[in-house]
């Protein structure tokens, strides 16, 4: 980008700061900066959405960041991916303006892949500047990504209020030309949450609840977000996993990382797309639902487009296929469930070579 003069550039930072406000947030209102430190201006305008529209535009985010939206005044973008911030260069190459990295391993433990603690939870929280009235924006490498989807749940289950997942990731950002920068951006701490963490504990459903409600609960499904061969028992789906098969109940609800989750742009299907699936299994929207995958990431996904559209009867059960086959006395069912050869058997009697190659 050329050099400005010195009065420009001051009449630039004149108008940043005066578009951020007192308010502050991770972002001001340059879209971006080139090699040289100059500062590119931009001044996106977008619709404002619901606070509860979880899924939003590339067009929205900038509008936020320069300071174009009632989010602009209380924001943290995060670049959510495993593993720390020097083990991920995609961060390094560039991410959004003012976007803090976001290891998956801060929400999650590495035990049984659950949410960790409430304490962890707020913890975190408070050292990222995230309070339950902040604004966070998730954002993952691609639309396919889930480490963000994980991340914006677990924000909603502690109590963060306005959650939002850059729909498409961080390529719909870059294919809709807005600046990135490089570098680290460090979070500066706050002390109080501003309320109880979990704010929202009746988003997850443990196995004794899971088992409870397809023991008792006429009402309620089990819905796997598994690939379909994960969801017969061909495969665990994961190296560490030695034994397939689904719990004894469980419904097809199609796998999020094939595909069947996003449009062809790389967006999030709507609530019709996943209301088709649910059908394929005799269920519908009417149910009480509860997604699960392997440990989780998955499963939060149509958790998170039915939030978006008002329902309330979802829940996501965090413990997965890992924590249903670390007891051998579950029941489990390997094949489908729909036809004559579907086996209903134990875990412990399951093999144990079944493990993602």
């Amino acid at each position: 980008m050329k050099k400005r003069i010195v009065s420009i550039l001051l009449c630039v930072a004149m108008t940043a700061v005066l578009a951020a406000g007192c308010g502050g947030g991770t972002g001001d209102s340059s879209a971006g900066s080139d090699s040289d430190g100059a500062e590119e201006t931009s001044d996106v305008q977008a619709d404002p959405v619901e606070q509860t529209k979880v899924y939003v535009s590339p067009e929205w985010v900038q509008s936020v960041i320069d300071g174009n939206q009632e989010e602009s005044s209380d924001y943290v973008i995060l670049e959510c991916a495993w593993g720390e911030e020097a083990d991920d260069p995609a961060y390094g190459e560039g991410h959004i303006k003012g976007a803090y990295h976001m290891n998956t391993d801060y929400v999650e433990s590495e035990e049984m892949w659950n949410i960790r603690t409430p304490e962890e939870i707020e913890d975190l929280m408070l050292k990222y500047g995230i309070t339950k009235d902040t604004t966070v924006i998730c954002y993952g490498a691609d639309g396919a990504n889930s480490a963000d989807d994980r991340v914006a749940f677990t924000l909603l289950w502690a109590g963060v209020e306005n959650v939002k997942c850059l729909d498409g990731g961080y390529e719909a950002w870059t294919a809709a030309g807005y600046a990135e920068e490089t570098g680290s951006n460090e979070p500066e701490a706050v002390e109080d949450f501003g309320t109880t963490v979990p704010a929202h504990p009746e988003y997850i459903l443990d196995i004794d609840q899971v088992k409870d409600k397809l023991a008792n609960d006429d009402n309620f499904r089990l819905v796997s977000i598994r690939s379909r061969a994960e969801f017969l028992g061909e495969t665990s789906g994961y190296s560490y996993i030695d034994r397939a098969g689904e719990p004894e109940g469980a419904i097809w609800g199609h796998d999020t990382d094939d595909g069947s989750y996003n449009n062809e742009d790389g967006t999030t299907v709507g609530i019709d797309v996943l209301e088709g699936y649910l059908e394929e299994s005799g269920a519908s929207l009417e149910n009480e639902l509860s997604f699960y995958c392997g440990t989780g990431w998955r499963a939060t996904i149509p958790f998170l487009i039915c939030y978006e559209n008002g329902y309330t009867n979802m829940t996501l059960y965090d413990g997965g296929w890992f924590v249903w086959q670390m007891d051998d006395s579950n029941p489990v069912q390997v094949g489908d469930p729909a036809s004559d050869d579907c086996v209903y058997t134990t875990v412990g009697e399951l093999s144990t070579d079944m493990a993602a190659q």
